[in-house]
């Protein structure tokens, strides 16, 4: 690939989460930021002056659909609102984008599953924005589970919590089934995290959750069967100190990552141990998850290639939160295989 080749990005919304991302495209070696679109009037203008201040030549525009029809945007970054991700995203599809949506992909299977016939039909990539993936610390992780050194994986935890922040309480307007709370804005990360080092399908999940007057969860904790005794479990919380951390144990040993969804510049660090008695700590270099993603998603679609995440990976993930939805909701263990019908 010729290394000036660059893809040209549009922005879907002036959605917080632009802090990270905006800069994030203007600062990667093979992507261009060329357009930003909001519904409110003179929003996408302000969030460019905001988060890349002095950055030239990018069309602002105050209708979404405006900015699909610019031919100049080749890739979309889909920041809305959670319920909204299937519907933009397939519009986007449609008028032949490729697309980074932001997490969740949809909330329902059904609803992935029709972005994924639009993007076979129109030939374009589509991508889950889980930004922590692209992180090499995680490859580390999965150098030492290779080496056999923590023997064979049994249990898998991780916890994700903060203490809300007014700005954040847009998060509780609606109802978890509507996309509202705790689960689609961080209790996906850190399923999806635990998910990624089990090979097979879970077979059934259990939970347990809080909630405010508006049927949105503010904390939750499961645990996902994978069968033969081997679980995972997963805590997130918008009443905790923070945690962003994930932990595995196997049959010889554990190895526990300290910070997975970091802030640009924070410091990465492993450790490990082992029955026989060995303790190691590593720190690693730091990095821009989000740059990386940003980088990592651009080079695929400049190169041809399938996306890191596949659809099946968001078809799973989305099976889990929703039996963890259910379970809260009925006081049960519910099948995750039972998910494709909601």
């Amino acid at each position: 690939m010729n290394e000036k080749a660059k893809l040209n990005w549009g922005i879907l919304g002036a959605a917080r989460v632009n802090e990270r991302l905006l800069p994030a495209i203007v600062e990667a070696s093979n992507s261009r930021l060329v357009a930003i679109a909001s519904r409110r009037p003179g929003a996408a203008a302000e969030t460019l002056a905001k988060y890349a201040p002095g950055q030239r030549d990018v069309a602002c525009h105050d209708q979404l659909d405006a900015l699909l029809a610019n031919d100049q945007v080749q890739a979309v970054y889909l920041p809305l609102a959670n319920h909204e991700h299937a519907e933009w995203a397939v519009k986007a599809i449609e008028a032949g984008k490729h697309v980074l949506c932001e997490k969740p992909m949809a909330l329902t299977v059904a609803d992935i599953n029709a972005i994924e016939a639009a993007a076979k039909k129109h030939n374009v990539t589509v991508t889950e924005g889980f930004m922590y993936r692209f992180h090499p610390q995680h490859a580390r992780v999965r150098e030492i589970i290779n080496s056999g050194l923590i023997g064979e994986i049994k249990t898998v935890r991780s916890c994700f919590s903060f203490m809300m922040k007014p700005a954040r309480m847009y998060r509780l307007a609606l109802d978890v089934n509507q996309g509202g709370g705790a689960m689609w804005d961080i209790g996906c990360y850190a399923i999806h995290t635990v998910r990624m080092w089990f090979e097979n399908d879970p077979v059934a999940v259990t939970a347990l959750a809080n909630y405010v007057q508006s049927g949105a969860d503010t904390a939750m904790s499961g645990v996902i069967d994978y069968g033969e005794g081997r679980y995972a479990h997963f805590d997130f919380s918008f009443e905790r100190a923070r945690r962003a951390e994930y932990e595995i144990i196997g049959t010889l040993g554990g190895i526990k990552c300290h910070n997975v969804w970091q802030l640009p510049g924070d410091v990465p660090v492993i450790s490990y141990w082992t029955e026989s008695g060995l303790q190691t700590e590593e720190r690693l270099p730091a990095h821009n998850h989000f740059r990386l993603e940003i980088e990592g998603v651009s080079q695929r679609i400049l190169d041809g290639k399938p996306p890191l995440l596949s659809f099946a990976d968001a078809k799973g993930n989305c099976r889990v939160i929703q039996a963890a939805i259910k379970s809260a909701e009925e006081g049960r263990l519910v099948g995750v295989a039972d998910m494709d019908i909601r």
